[in-house]
């Protein structure tokens, strides 16, 4: 997805940099733009992934405050996707350009299973929330299945038709979604047990860049036209569209505990949103392009990968107040 925001980049951060207020410290953290970042299940580590090859561990207090722990080399490419076992703290997974994805043991930082199969960037990796599956989708145009316990290949679920950027499940585990690139901007939905497509979510006019679940029946999205959108995912309808956003929103992600979903746009700036509202109730800048986005254990605070190799943790208030 990276190489389609660059010619974009000027156009965002000026529509942006009057909003801008009082700028959090970001820390440097890879010697080259930060892709993904995740947060451990208790909240306790930070990963993040970089186009310097490397995704490194951090330790992650409760007030944000970072400090780095461990480095996992072995991807020969930027690595654009990390995520964390939903239920082995040992297990954190990862995407990359140079076509494979991977399933790293943290304890010792050596990769446990290289996974090979796309044929181009591999963009986007998740786990199921019971850590029995693992999603990979990627420039290839394809979503597959992967079982994390043997690091083989289960299905080629299908395609899109253009490049995948982002995979995310739903909480209960039954329903993948992906999305990304190609003349129609579709979000597909696919059963998992029965691994087959089950909806199509229209409605987008440009790549859509992330999807989060919000619950089962809910799906957030952003896109390159500037919209946040709200789905039910079980009629495949379009319940609300909020926006225009200042900037294009390139990573969105769901705090279950804060109720809101926070955004962050290619020029920096950071929104915060509840879903029953027209406008964010937080907003930030950081002078800065932004790719990813990931809410504190807590929802109090985001954590936001950027171009220059920095990470930064803002504090928000979901509520606005």
């Amino acid at each position: 997805m990276t190489r389609l925001r660059f010619a974009l980049f000027f156009v965002g951060i000026l529509s942006t940099m009057s909003s801008a207020g009082a700028q959090p410290t970001p820390q440097k953290a890879h010697s080259a733009l930060v892709h993904s970042v995740a947060v451990s299940p208790d909240g306790k580590t930070l990963a993040t992934a970089g186009f310097d090859n490397v995704v490194k561990l951090w330790d992650l207090a409760s007030d944000g405050t970072l400090k780095e722990k461990k480095a996992l080399a072995g991807h020969t490419g930027p690595v654009y996707a990390v995520a964390f076992h939903p239920t082995d703290a040992k297990l954190v997974a990862t995407a990359s350009q140079d076509k494979t994805a991977r399933i790293w043991d943290v304890t010792d930082g050596k990769t446990k299973f290289e996974l090979k199969g796309h044929t181009d960037i591999v963009d986007a990796v998740a786990f199921s929330p019971d850590g029995k599956t693992l999603a990979t989708a990627g420039a290839d145009k394809s979503v597959r299945l992967w079982n994390p316990a043997d690091g083989k290949e289960i299905k080629n679920l299908g395609a899109h038709d253009g490049s995948v950027y982002v995979v995310a499940f739903s909480p209960d585990g039954k329903t993948l979604a992906s999305a990304g690139a190609g003349k129609d901007s579709l979000i597909k939905l696919w059963s998992v047990k029965d691994q087959k497509e089950l909806k199509q979510l229209k409605g987008h006019e440009q790549p859509v860049t992330s999807i989060a679940f919000a619950d089962d029946k809910v799906l957030v999205s952003a896109s390159m036209d500037r919209t946040i959108r709200v789905w039910n995912v079980v009629d495949a309808k379009e319940t609300k569209k909020l926006g225009p956003t200042t900037d294009d929103p390139y990573a969105i992600t769901w705090s279950e505990k804060a109720k809101t979903a926070a955004v962050c746009g290619y020029s920096g700036q950071i929104t915060v949103w509840a879903l029953d509202a027209d406008k964010p109730k937080f907003t930030k800048a950081i002078k800065n392009p932004g790719y990813c986005v990931a809410f504190g254990p807590d929802g109090k605070f985001v954590v936001t990968g950027h171009d220059n190799g920095t990470v930064a943790v803002t504090a928000v208030t979901p509520t606005g107040k």
